[in-house]
This record gives structure tokens, sequence and C-alpha cells, in this order.
């Protein structure tokens, strides 16, 4: 099969480990993000970019195509998308391979392993019949998240460089590290950058467009428990494992991630370690309504206050700090950028599908940074799993909608 330079893009980018680790500390988190970011700059540079920086400091790399004839004062739009990719699942050895015309049925990604996606488990990849999946041996995730999405926009600028017939305005992109432990906006310079506005092309299923995320917050429990010999222990003995636990169900059992969707928010447990002396738990806070999302924070708070009071002042200590708001208060006011990306979809024979992301991307800091940034699709599916894939006819189809949209801004 004749592969289009997007799709071989993608299948190079994904054999380059990238994955982020959020216990380094450090900016990049991992050292490895460098080896994308230096092929990507040569790509760049190969195809003909302009004022192409790289930030070797925090592995940040910025490009510009430049305007096309007569376009010089069209307003300057942006394409964003991350190289780091989660660290839930290695990507360590990521042996792509593509099911051609694909048959609805199960999937064997290792028969070695027996390890099968399923469509029981997965039934929406049946809508890709008769299309190209991209998929994994099992073993490891993908990529696609977000290196379709870095794919998609070298595809649209190189297209675009290759067409000067084709009218747009200057485009600025930006590959960033670390958006997976929520870091990918923390050295993004917007001055630098440059754009009037941009899009984050970090989604899911062709036809995904997004405007609104979660409220976010990050939550540690510390519990400083007291240890005795458990023959002597009444009276004396604070179990801080189960003064944490107890906390967890003060916490409304309903508001749990498995219980919720949609716009419904909630508390999650994500890591707890600790002994009978003390014990940390650490969760995330999130809720779409911003009234909704300071009531979780405070009941937080009201959870470690009652505990104290039954254990003793100090016992429990809550902290809470603020990750990310929902980007819909910024982009409300932009409503061209959700509309044109629909009415382009509509064009290409997509129906767009508009809901709130149940997470956050590097455009939701970016909005409140100053640069308004919906999020696009790109046409991948079950990210951070080893069950991950793309569609081939999609990616290629985020192309195209990247490059219209640059035709849409050729003019203010």
């Amino acid at each position: 099969m004749i592969l289009s330079k997007t799709v071989e893009n993608f299948l190079q980018y994904v054999t380059i480990d990238t994955q982020s680790d959020e216990t380094t500390g450090m900016t990049p988190s991992t050292a490895k993000q460098h080896d994308l970011a230096e092929l990507l700059e040569r790509q760049l540079r190969e195809m003909g970019a302009e004022e192409i920086t790289y930030d070797r400091e925090h592995c940040y790399l910025y490009a510009s195509i430049p305007a096309s004839g007569g376009c010089q004062n069209a307003p300057v739009l942006g394409f964003v998308a991350h190289m780091d990719t989660s660290p839930a699942v290695t990507d360590t050895g990521v042996k792509p391979r593509i099911i051609e015309k694909y048959d609805g049925k199960d999937i064997l990604l290792n028969e070695a392993e027996n390890i099968v996606l399923s469509t029981a488990d997965f039934p929406e990849i049946r809508k890709l019949e008769g299309k190209d999946i991209i998929v994994t041996d099992g073993t490891t995730l993908l990529g696609a998240d977000d290196k379709a999405g870095i794919a998609e926009i070298m595809g649209a600028c190189e297209y675009l460089l290759h067409h000067p017939e084709v009218k747009h305005g200057k485009l600025r992109i930006c590959f960033t590290p670390d958006e997976e432990i929520g870091e990918g906006a923390d050295h993004f310079d917007v001055k630098l950058f440059g754009a009037d506005f941009a899009y984050t092309v970090d989604g899911g299923e062709l036809g995904e467009l997004e405007d609104e995320t979660f409220n976010a917050a990050s939550g540690r429990l510390t519990v400083n428990g007291r240890s005795v010999h458990p023959g002597s222990a009444k009276g004396k003995m604070v179990n801080a494992i189960l003064v944490a636990q107890e906390f967890q169900n003060l916490l409304p059992i309903f508001q749990n991630p498995m219980y919720t969707e949609g716009r419904e928010g909630f508390f999650h447990l994500d890591r707890i370690e600790g002994n009978v002396e003390k014990t940390v738990a650490d969760y995330i806070i999130r809720d779409h309504d911003r009234e909704a999302f300071e009531r979780k924070k405070a009941m937080f708070a009201q959870c470690a206050d009652f505990l104290n009071t039954k254990y003793g002042e100090g016992t429990v200590c809550a902290e809470v700090e603020d990750s990310y708001y929902n980007m819909r208060e910024v982009l409300k006011d932009h409503g061209h950028l959700m509309k044109n990306a629909s009415d382009i979809l509509r064009e290409l024979g997509v129906e767009p599908i508009v809901n709130p992301v149940r997470g956050g991307t590097d455009g939701a800091r970016l909005s409140f940074m100053g640069l308004p940034c919906p999020n696009l699709c790109t046409g991948g599916a079950n990210y951070h799993s080893r069950f991950e894939y793309a569609c081939v006819q999609s990616m290629d189809k985020v192309t195209e909608l990247l490059i219209m949209l640059a035709e849409r801004y050729s003019s203010r």
C-alpha cells in the first residue's frame, strides 16, 4: 500500500522512546525526549521551515511556515502537539504494524502472549471496518498520543511548503515535552510562539473537537500515626493506614472515576504508601463546573478537619494544589475556532463530535496563558494502553483538516 508522508513519519516517530517520568523533577523529565526533538528539528530544516528555535534546556521546538503570497496580514495560527508518551505503559521497542482493510473482528496482537484487541472490550473499533489500522504487538503502547498529532502537523506543514498556490497566513508550530505528566506548558514561551490563537492536535477519534476540560487539582493526604506494640496498643495506637482508609470513606462513594462520565467530576485516589506510623495518599480532584470544583476542594479539607478533631490536631494534613482550569472559560469568547473546525470537518464528510475532555490538554493551560487553544482529533484510540491503535485514513483526514484551517485563516 502507498502511505502518505503523515503516516510514514508516524511509523518512524513511534519507534523513538519518549516516555516521560513524573518522579525526576527535571524538564524535560527524561532526556530521551530530545531524541525525537532533534529528528523533528532536522526534518523541519530539510522541508524549509523558518524561525526554528530549539529550546535545548527544556526540550521545546518552535518553527514557522511563512505566509503565502498576499497573506502576510492574516492572523497567525498555531498548531501544538506533545512529544512525550504516557508513563502508564512502556514505549520501549514499539513495533507498529498495519492491519489493511480491517475486517471488524478481534485482532490478535501477540500470538505468543495471547494478547487480543477484543471487539467485546473495545466495540468502537468496529466502526473502522474496511479501514487500515495501525497497532502494536501488544507489549507496548503505540504512541499515537501524541505522535499522531506531530505527524499530522508535520504532514500539513510540508504540504503547504510544497504548494505555494494554497493561500494561508503565517503558521507557528510547537512540539512540547512532558504533557503526560501535566508539565507540557511549564516552559512554553507564548511571546516567542507569537500566534494569535492555536489548536492542540491531541484528541482521539476522527471528528472529536474539544473546547472544555476539567478544572483540576492534585491533593496529598499525609497521616501521622502512632505505632505501639499491638499487644498493648489499646488507647495508644493511631494506625495511619486505617485513618487514611477512613478519610477515603468520608468522600462521596459515587464521585469516583469508576462511576462517573460526561461532565461528572470525581475524587481519584491515585497512589497510597505507608505504614502504621505514616501514610501518604495522592489524589486528583476534577470537575468541569468551577463552583462544584471549589466545593470538592473544600470537602477534601473538611474531611481532614473532621479526622483531626477525632484523633488530635496534626494527625491529618490535607494539601491541595490547582493544576489547570476549564479552558471553556476562555474559549467561549473565541467561538470562531470551534466553528471553523466544525465546518471544515463537515466539508470533509466527517460529523463533528463535541464533548468535554475528561482530562486535560496543554491547551487548557495555554488558553489561560493568553493563547486560546481548543483541541483537535488525531484519529487514535485506547491511549495509554497496549491496545492503542490509530487509523491511517483518519490521520490523513486530520492532515487535510489542518491544511484547510490554514486556508480558512488566510485573511483578516
